[in-house]
């Protein structure tokens, strides 16, 4: 089992943005989890980093917003060309087509233009309402349930729900959980659910209390300590943590002392870093540590 980092704000190798995606490598099958954000940033990241795309068949997107969706087209049309069935499925969570306002009323969602001319590709577009098995060993919770009030999503937009506007809490939020005999791998996009709904998820699917590692971004950037300290409480015993995108530099360096982790195992996400089973994290230059003074 591999994570590859492709796209997140730091980079150790290639080109940084405001956005994630990451290379998922499972008993030699792969998968795309997020696009990341510009549309040639994950290309040409993947092409310094000496990936082949063209052999990826499924693609997951965690939830509709675009610095999550904005390289699937772009991907999409250059990678079929060398290989029709590249990035050929699309697994989503149900509720990621939902029309969404902003507070002038104004209805809008990005997203549902983009799925539409990623089918006129050929690609294939299936919405999951609950986990799911979207390649062997790794599985696709679907929305959450919530029992935790983290509310880890910007305010401001809302949703229809019986003809009524409720806050959009991005419900369709998916994350990716690969269970292992060491405890079970999460990867977010954004950790919208919430990191400790989404364990509470993974423990549920996998039926191990177990985290060996999350890895992805958790929407911790701007939560106060107290937030900060009640997520590490529920994470206790997590040995590797690799914080990208939205959880924030110094949320990262919080936890990794909240987990009673070090700098080898509790890092902030770079393009190129990636954690391998058995192996743990391999942070790259700009963000790992040689041991020296």
């Amino acid at each position: 089992m591999k994570v590859t980092t492709l796209s997140t704000m730091l980079a150790d190798a290639g080109l940084g943005e405001w956005g994630y995606a990451a290379l998922v490598e499972v008993d030699g099958r792969k998968l795309l989890f997020d696009t990341g954000a510009r549309p040639e940033v994950v290309l040409e990241n993947a092409k310094e980093l000496g990936i082949d795309l063209s052999t990826v068949e499924d693609v997951v997107i965690s939830h509709f917003h675009s610095d999550h969706t904005g390289g699937l087209l772009p991907l999409r049309r250059a990678l079929m060309a060398r290989s029709p069935k590249a990035l050929s499925r699309l697994h989503v969570g149900a509720g990621i087509f939902e029309t969404r306002f902003d507070s002038t009323g104004r209805a809008g969602n990005s997203f549902i233009a983009v799925a539409e001319a990623y089918r006129q590709t050929g690609g294939i577009v299936i919405e999951h309402a609950g986990p799911i098995e979207v390649i062997p060993g790794a599985w696709l919770t679907g929305p959450v349930p919530r029992p935790h009030d983290e509310r880890n999503w910007s305010p401001g937009f809302a949703v229809k729900v019986n003809s009524e506007l409720v806050p959009d809490n991005l419900r369709e939020d998916s994350s990716l959980v690969i269970p292992t005999a060491q405890g079970a791998i999460v990867i977010t996009g954004c950790g919208h659910a919430g990191i400790m709904n989404i364990a509470d998820a993974a423990r549920a699917l996998t039926g191990d209390s177990s985290l060996l590692a999350v890895i992805g971004g958790l929407h911790l950037f701007a939560k106060p300590d107290a937030v900060l300290q009640r997520t590490a409480a529920h994470l206790k015993g997590l040995r590797y943590l690799l914080g990208g995108h939205c959880t924030g530099i110094e949320a990262t360096v919080r936890l990794r002392e909240l987990l009673g982790l070090d700098r080898k195992t509790a890092v902030v996400e770079a393009v190129g870093s990636s954690v391998t089973l058995g192996e743990g994290i391999a942070a790259g230059d700009i963000a790992g540590w040689a041991g020296g003074q």
